[in-house]
């Protein structure tokens, strides 16, 4: 029985042991669950990303001293004489300088440029004033030849370049009649109003009276689809037409033989030469075509001779 009890006995302080153990456990699981929410002693959080600095770190509020509890130096707003973010990087700057003039210009100055660049061999046509794919093609050559980056825009750098090599155009130079020279009028088309058209010289006279008062240049048909020779009149004139037969645009048309009429070519205007018509007379200027398109009457004579 003594054995029995001292069991019994050993068996209840064990068990008063493994309680107060427990009690203490518990004690210090607890304590550690509420520490973060005890100001002594942790430390607070720091603030999210985005969110703006908060007062806790300004000293002489209450608040616990920076010291022991200030959040880390990273997020303090910054000061004013101060950057904290490097500068954006500055754009690296065109080395030829502002593009003045580009694709798809039109105006007085492009007029200009390129009678500047005709003076010298870079522009074989009669300024238009409009930048296309051959005045392009006209400054990437300048450019080229002159050691700048062959980008086809005119710069400031390349524009001085030019105006240094080159005299102030000519009214003559800015608005030729023609860039081929108009060769001497058939005897036909010396009375009356005439469009005299020579296959020689490329180019066509309209003549009042004997007195030429425009020239232009134009192109005919290919040795296939030639162009008829002879004297006709204006018998339809056309502003908008579309041929019937191949499809295409006839502005400023002015029929004079069958199907063959008198009319802007946009192909003319940017192939030049290397092109041909279906036996029209194709202009390649349409500042000049129109206006001539205005001034010509149905009846009016036209003579066609090489």
């Amino acid at each position: 029985m003594t054995s029995t009890g001292r069991t019994g006995r050993g068996y209840a302080l064990r068990g008063a042991a493994a309680a107060v153990a427990v009690v203490a456990l518990a004690a210090v699981t607890a304590g550690c669950k509420e520490q973060p929410a005890s100001g002594a002693s942790a430390a607070p959080s720091a603030p999210r990303s985005g969110d703006s600095p908060t007062d806790d770190a300004k000293p002489g509020d209450g608040s616990p001293s920076p010291s022991a509890s200030a959040p880390a130096k990273a997020s303090p707003k910054p000061s004013a004489s101060r950057t904290t973010t490097p500068p954006a990087p500055t754009p690296t700057a065109d080395p030829q300088g502002k593009v003045l003039m580009a694709s798809g210009s039109e105006s007085k100055q492009v007029r200009e440029l390129q009678a500047r660049l005709r003076q010298i061999g870079h522009f074989n046509r009669t300024p238009t004033g409009y930048y296309g794919t051959v005045t392009v093609a006209a400054v990437q050559s300048f450019q080229g030849k002159r050691g700048l980056s062959r980008t086809g825009k005119t710069d400031t750098v390349t524009w001085q370049k030019l105006l240094g090599m080159t005299h102030a155009p000519t009214a003559a130079e800015l608005n030729p009649p023609t860039t081929r020279p108009v060769a001497k009028p058939d005897k036909r088309c010396l009375t009356g109003r005439v469009l005299c058209i020579s296959k020689n010289s490329r180019t066509l006279s309209w003549m009042i009276d004997g007195k030429v008062v425009s020239s232009m240049d134009v192109r005919f048909g290919s040795q296939y689809t030639p162009t008829r020779e002879g004297t006709f009149s204006v018998y339809w004139k056309s502003r908008h037409h579309v041929s019937t037969i191949y499809h295409t645009a006839m502005p400023y048309a002015m029929f004079f033989s069958g199907g063959q009429a008198v009319h802007y070519s946009s192909d003319f205007a940017a192939r030049g030469y290397s092109g041909a018509s279906h036996g029209c007379v194709n202009v390649r200027d349409e500042g000049k075509i129109a206006a001539l398109f205005a001034a010509v009457r149905n009846g009016d004579k036209v003579v066609v001779y090489k």
